[in-house]
């Protein structure tokens, strides 16, 4: 594959620091991607990713999906040269997020302070 055709991503973390920058095949996918930056990730930073699945890209204000393409992702740029840097986002998947809710789901007791005078 010709040297040209790569295209040059880097990926910008919260605390806005990046990793990469890398070259990538435009058949690669969003899930490589995101496979990519998290054996890459930074351990010393607060928020870290259990796992790819964990990881959200964002570029051109949307969200990536997994089966997506890097070819496929990079339409709206045109013909845009250099390095293009996509946005990261960790948030954990909601299987995790619910059944860690399920057993913080202490019963609560509501109260109204609400005066109307």
């Amino acid at each position: 594959m010709p040297e040209e055709e790569l295209v040059e991503l880097k990926f910008r973390l919260y605390d806005g620091s990046d990793i990469g920058p890398f070259r990538y095949s435009p058949t690669s996918t969003v899930s490589m991607l995101k496979e990519r930056i998290f054996s890459e990730w930074p351990k010393d930073k607060k928020i870290i990713p259990k796992a790819a699945i964990d990881i959200k890209l964002i570029n051109a204000g949307k969200i990536l999906e997994n089966n997506k393409t890097v070819g496929q992702c990079k339409v709206p740029f045109g013909e845009l040269k250099g390095v293009i840097t996509m946005h990261v986002v960790v948030q954990p998947s909601l299987a995790k997020s619910k059944t860690e809710k399920k057993l913080d789901d202490t019963p609560r007791k509501h109260f109204c302070g609400c005066s109307i005078l």
